[in-house]
Parts: structure tokens; sequence; C-alpha cells
């Protein structure tokens, strides 16, 4: 069948894509066996290639493990990578994101208001200029929600690297893709210029501190930072479910 051969580019990506969603969602739970390779290319109408490869894609996000034998097991969430950028787009797309995002919160209380005030003791002019280029880029006229969250990011990067630690900076490149979440599902973008006005004013409080060397307030506002984001998370969710575009 012609349509069984062509293999175009994100068709890979397309199978990964609702097969993971099929599991997040608990279309299938957690210790069920997958539908075998027969049933899963007349479904996708793809190859048992391109089948194979999207289990084995599935197998290191954690969330499949597949036996000679036995088939494609869904394993039980708690093993599952979540600081995966896909895996937590499935969560956020089966409308998980509230709980998601209070979990996401709870990690980043541990140790970024931490990264902030060693930054505060420990920062260079360089890190300052960069911590600083980055909230100038979050106040860019007319910037997007994505735009925001990527610069948003670096505004966080940049104070882990400022804190002089080589774990938090490893910690913030580990949960990377989660604050990238984190910031566009809670973006002020999507609530107009006053929420803006307000994040930036709070980010701006956290920089001042870094620069002027205090350690206390820089933890405070860091805190008020991300609390501020998950209340703006929860109001975003309930206007607009799902992920942002």
């Amino acid at each position: 069948m012609l349509g069984r051969t062509r293999r175009p580019a994100n068709l890979n990506a397309q199978v990964i894509r609702e097969l993971g969603m099929d599991i997040v969602s608990g279309r299938f739970a957690e210790h069920q066996i997958l539908p075998g390779d027969t049933e899963l290319t007349d479904r996708f109408q793809v190859s048992r290639t391109v089948i194979r490869d999207a289990i084995k894609a599935l197998a290191a996000k954690g969330i499949v493990q597949s036996r000679a034998r036995v088939g494609t097991r869904v394993l039980a969430r708690r093993g599952w990578n979540m600081f995966d950028s896909d895996v937590l787009s499935w969560h956020l797309q089966s409308g998980h994101d509230a709980a998601l995002v209070d979990q996401l919160a709870e990690i980043r209380m541990g140790f970024e208001p931490e990264a902030a005030a060693l930054a505060a003791l420990r920062r260079t002019a360089d890190d300052c200029d960069a911590i600083m280029h980055a909230l100038e880029n979050m106040s860019l006229s007319g910037i997007d929600a994505k735009h925001f969250a990527l610069h948003d990011l670096e505004f966080h990067k940049a104070i882990a690297h400022a804190s002089a630690n080589p774990f938090m900076a490893s910690i913030t490149s580990v949960v990377e893709a989660a604050l990238s979440v984190s910031f566009t599902i809670s973006s002020p973008v999507l609530l107009g210029e006053p929420a803006l006005a307000q994040t930036l004013a709070l980010h701006a409080s956290v920089a001042n501190a870094i620069v002027e060397r205090r350690p206390e307030d820089a933890a405070a506002a860091m805190r008020e930072v991300i609390q501020v984001g998950i209340d703006r998370a929860r109001v975003n969710h309930r206007e607009s479910p799902g992920v942002p575009g």
C-alpha cells in the first residue's frame, strides 16, 4: 500500500505524539500492554519501522517498556521523565496543567530563591549585564507570549549562572523544559498590559536586589515572582485551557 511506504519527515513525530497523548491522557492506563505492531501499523498507516522507532522514543522518555514475548507496557507515572518537553506538553494538552503548574512551582520554590540569594552575593559585572539584558528583552514593545517566555527563561538562567554554584546551573539546565512550559502557560502577555507591567516590575525587583547585593531581598522577590506566576497560570488555564499557542 502506497500510504504504508511513504515516510514524511514528521510522520514519526506524529506517531510518537499520538501514542504519547494516549498514554498521558489515560487512554492506555499504567501497566497496560499497548496494541501490537500490526494493530498500530493499521491505525497509523505506517511501516513497522516507524512504529518501532516511536516505541523506542517513548521508552527513552520513561513511559513505556518493551519486552520480548510480552509486548510494550505502560510504566507507572512515578517513573516518567517529567522534565522531558514532550511529556510536559502532552500533560498540558490533556488538561492536566492546573496540577502541573503547582508541581512545577514547588520545584522552583525549592531552588530559585536560593539561587537568587547566592547571585546577589557572588554576581560579577558580566552577570549583571546578562540579567539586565534579559530583562530588557522581556520589556520589548509588542512582544508575544512565546518570545516573552524565551527571554524570561534567559533571565532565570542568567541568575542561576550568577550564583557561581555549578549545581544550581545544572539544576536549571535539567528543568529548562519545565521552566519553559511554566513561563509559557503563566505568560502575562495573555492577560494584557497591567499583568505584563506587574511581571516586569517583579523581575526588576529581583534584578535590582542582585545588582545591589541584597540576598534576602533577592530571595523574597524571587518567591513573589514564582507565586504570581502560579496565580496567573491558573487564570490563563481557566480562560484558555491547554497549551498557549
